[in-house]
């Protein structure tokens, strides 16, 4: 199964669905700078970054079923055609309500990137198989992180905040020539469901039903919540509060994508050895618990960057865990609308990462004791919903999975 297609198609499909994300990271570092260069203050800038995760998480509900009906690429080139428009019109808006508009319609277009890879992975895999080349995604989504801010600072210091959003045009530019050149159709006409808004309807009343799905996704959901927090409010508390350059933020910011990125590459193998449902059980409690660590630490008065930085660089790691793992389970008996199915997943994570950072948003005040308390939260309505989705499942290794 380590042949090079395989690392190819996930190294291709990271790359299609990080194009959305890195449009994110990028844009943290620009953060002080917009409100500076458009006049506006915390919460507005903010609120391009909500308006961004709150497009991305309901494009995903029209992509999803799109590709079900008439294939993966069709939808994945118009997603990123509107990406890269509004991504144009990013870089010349001149006030932020127009910035905030338009990347509201950039996130419409980078959803596509967010919903069918998985999908694709679900054309060609299941089990532990699945498991292995979901994280080798994340792997190549995870770089985003790592690279994005960094990049987004050196953009920032040669063109100005502007000039990130030509970056991302250019990203979307080079994703649709190699989805023209490397990329198969996964979705066979023999297999498509009948193209009607009824099937699409359907298929999400189905989805809904299912309590187990539904948990499934909730809980790597609110795992993300925290993250979304964290992302919202670490370039205020880092920069502002701690006095951190953009260049060091970005640094202090990629050390827990690598963390996140180095557990996800285990999901595979110790999915096989003790069982996903095991995996995702363990995660969570450990996760949950160096969240909450941190924040009796700075509700007991304590402020030293350092605990923020180490202690979620351990929550990260277990996250690398929960996420591709509940994703895996979540689509795994829904094969025959992985599209849809997946949507609705990427759907509910984003609102839920967009609802956590309006909430939070509404007590901030660039100190690190809301991020951090935002992130808890997450982290234990998680552990409740594992203990109320998984609690009573039996998890027995996993042998690797013919391709479905």
């Amino acid at each position: 199964m380590r042949s090079s297609p395989f690392f190819k198609m996930a190294l291709l499909l990271g790359l299609l669905s990080a194009i959305g994300p890195f449009a994110i990271d990028m844009y943290l570092p620009a953060l002080p700078a917009i409100g500076q260069s458009l006049r506006a203050d915390i919460g507005a800038v903010q609120m391009s970054l909500t308006a961004f995760f709150l497009s991305l998480g309901a494009g995903q509900l029209l992509y999803g079923p799109i590709s079900d009906m008439v294939g993966r690429k069709p939808p994945l080139y118009a997603g990123l055609v509107l990406f890269a428009l509004a991504s144009v019109g990013c870089a010349l808006a001149t006030d932020i309500q127009t910035l905030i508009a338009l990347r509201f319609i950039q996130g419409l277009g980078a959803a596509a990137g967010m919903a069918i890879p998985r999908a694709v992975v679900r054309d060609l895999h299941t089990g532990t198989d699945a498991a292995r080349l979901m994280s080798l995604l994340m792997l190549v989504f995870s770089v985003s992180p790592i690279l994005a801010p960094l990049a987004g600072s050196a953009v920032i210091a040669v063109a100005g905040w502007r000039g990130v959003f030509w970056a991302v045009t250019i990203a979307a530019v080079a994703g649709l020539a190699m989805m023209v050149k490397l990329l198969d159709e996964t979705r066979p006409a023999s297999e498509r469901v009948e193209s009607s808004l009824g099937s699409a309807l359907s298929a999400y009343w189905l989805l809904l039903r299912d309590w187990h799905y539904l948990g499934l996704v909730f809980i790597g959901s609110f795992a993300m919540a925290g993250f979304f927090t964290y992302l919202a409010n670490s370039s205020f508390v880092m920069i502002d509060h701690y006095g951190l350059s953009p260049a060091l933020y970005s640094v202090a910011f990629g050390v827990n994508a690598a963390a996140f990125i180095g557990a996800s590459q285990f999901t595979g193998s110790l999915g096989e050895r003790y069982g996903l449902v095991n995996l995702v059980k363990f995660g969570v409690v450990c996760c949950g618990a160096a969240m909450v660590a941190m924040f009796i630490y700075f509700a007991m008065g304590g402020d030293s960057i350092w605990v923020l930085i180490v202690l979620y660089f351990i929550a990260s790691g277990f996250m690398g865990l929960v996420i591709p793992t509940t994703g895996v389970l979540a689509l795994e008996m829904h094969g025959a609308i992985a599209g849809t199915a997946s949507a609705l997943l990427g759907t509910l994570q984003m609102l839920t990462g967009a609802l956590a950072m309006a909430l939070v948003g509404l007590f901030t005040d660039g100190r690190p004791l809301p991020m951090v308390a935002g992130m808890a939260a997450g982290a234990l309505i998680a552990g409740v919903l594992t203990w109320l989705t998984l609690g009573g499942v039996r998890s027995e290794p996993t042998r690797r999975t013919q391709e479905a």
